[in-house]
């Protein structure tokens, strides 16, 4: 056990530094013009609707986006583009909505937070019927590699406790009270995260009789994190918008 513990007080422990700049096989925002009579085919290509022809062009709803790439296959690659750009994680607003990442420089993250919150940000986790994707990332924050505890970023059991409810996956009819219960239980002031295309879109499967849909149908979301799933990186940035907004409604 002593030469165990020689090994992790020698070597420590590596942890992934939130980077702005995806790797090669990264999608982010599309680019590129396409050819009025390709609009259908590319609308058509699209699992989860959000691929949708304006006119002579198109518009991309990246809530929805589940960064598949089959519209980009259907227009012809000479014509549509994933690129690796990113922006930022936002609030209500839908058409903007993207995977985010940011550099966090030579400026801790933790620093960042305890000047935008002044201590810790609870959050309370609640899958609202997902297919466990977004969960197993959101599961990676907590180890030694993301390490999200040293942001001062800590889950809670309760949502009595928490600052702020994420929610993965698309809400189901099953879920919908419990969603409604959980936001009414959190003091405020209280944020709300969609986390995933799921949560955030709430097209990924369809509309059935088992469905409501996006979290934002049954309770008000503050931030958005899309993607499916999206990055372990994207859900601290959401992390830290959302406590610099709980700073804003603290005022």
């Amino acid at each position: 056990m002593f030469k165990v513990l020689e090994r992790i007080f020698r070597d420590k422990i590596a942890t992934e530094q939130v980077s702005l700049s995806g790797s090669q096989r990264f999608r982010g925002k599309l680019s590129g013009s396409v050819e009025e009579s390709l609009l259908p085919r590319c609308q058509a290509a699209c699992p989860v609707g959000a691929f949708q022809a304006e006119g002579s062009g198109y518009k991309i709803d990246y809530k929805k986006c589940i960064f598949c790439g089959k519209c980009v296959e259907a227009c012809a690659r000479a014509a549509l583009e994933d690129g690796r750009e990113t922006e930022g994680v936002l609030h209500h607003s839908a058409e903007d909505a993207m995977p985010y990442l940011i550099e966090a420089g030579q400026e801790a993250l933790a620093d960042v937070l305890k000047e935008k919150l002044g201590r810790s940000l609870h959050v309370r986790h609640l899958d609202a019927g997902s297919c466990n994707a977004c969960d197993f990332e959101m599961g990676a924050l907590g180890n030694p590699y993301y390490d999200l505890h040293r942001y001062g970023v800590a889950f809670v059991a309760s949502p009595r406790h928490a600052d702020m409810l994420m929610v993965t996956g698309v809400v189901t009819r099953n879920l919908e009270q419990a969603l409604k219960m959980s936001y009414e239980a959190m003091p405020e002031p209280r944020l709300v995260m969609a986390c995933g295309a799921c949560a955030a879109g709430g097209e990924t499967y369809g509309d059935t009789y088992a469905i409501v849909g996006a979290a934002d149908k049954v309770v008000p979301v503050d931030v958005y994190v899309p993607g499916c799933p999206p990055r372990p990186s994207a859900m601290i940035v959401g992390l830290l918008a959302a406590a610099d907004m709980l700073k804003e409604k603290m005022k």
